[in-house]
Order: structure tokens, then sequence, then C-alpha cells
């Protein structure tokens, strides 16, 4: 198994397109499974179309899912943490895509994305991992 880590700024964006980094992780690896894994309790991981402003609508709607205010019971840090610990509830932490000949076998529009709506921790990590097949 191969496996790498990368390391995010979520300070500007909170929608992170890791397509870019899943190919060049996977382009000399052959035939097998790719899975990016979030290892935060406040992320998630989505496969979407960009472009179009597609990552500004999913912001937004996921802002009206979890708005952030003081009606949740997990309250530390800033106001309306609570929804980001119930984001992963929404968006999963981690997916699998099959790679063939070092590519990963996304649709045409797909992209892997990195979701994080949370402002009090910008630096994440996201880990892939390569299993032949």
């Amino acid at each position: 198994m191969q496996t790498t880590q990368l390391t995010l700024d979520t300070s500007r964006r909170h929608i992170v397109d890791l397509t870019p980094a899943v190919e060049r992780f996977c382009e000399s690896l052959g035939d097998g499974l790719v899975n990016v894994f979030a290892p935060h309790a406040t992320a998630g991981l989505a496969l979407m179309e960009l472009g179009a402003s597609s990552d500004l609508d999913l912001e937004e709607a996921l802002e009206r899912l979890l708005p952030r205010d003081d009606r949740y019971h997990h309250r530390h840090g800033s106001p309306g943490r609570g929804a980001d610990h119930l984001l992963p509830v929404l968006l999963c932490p981690s997916v699998t895509v099959p790679v063939v000949a070092g590519r990963p076998m996304l649709g045409t529009w797909q992209h892997v994305v990195f979701v994080d709506l949370n402002r009090d921790n910008p630096t994440r990590q996201v880990r892939l991992s390569f299993v032949a097949g």
C-alpha cells in the first residue's frame, strides 16, 4: 500500500479541489483503489462538479442546513461550532475511487473536494492511500 499526506490551508477557501493531487499521487501506481481520508471531526469529502459556481452553491446549502448560531449543544470554539461537528454526518470523511493504469476513474465533471466550514482550525490534513488491485 502507498500512502501520503497532504496539508491544506482552508482559511481562504472552504472547498478545496483535491483532484490534481489525487491524480499526481496515482499516476505511476497501476490499477487499484485510491482512498482519500480526512482525519477531522469537522470536515468532509465529496465527489462533485466544480465550475459554474457549484462550490458556492454547496457552501450556501450547507450553511442553510447547518446554520451558525447558538442552537447546538456542542458550544466550544467560535459561534456555531456545533454545526461543524455535524458536517461529517452529511459529507463522509472518506471517498474511494477506482484507478486504472494510474488514472483515477472519475466521471467527466467529477472532482474530489475537501469541505471545511470550520473557522477555528484552518490547517488540515488529508491522507491518500492506494491499494493495488
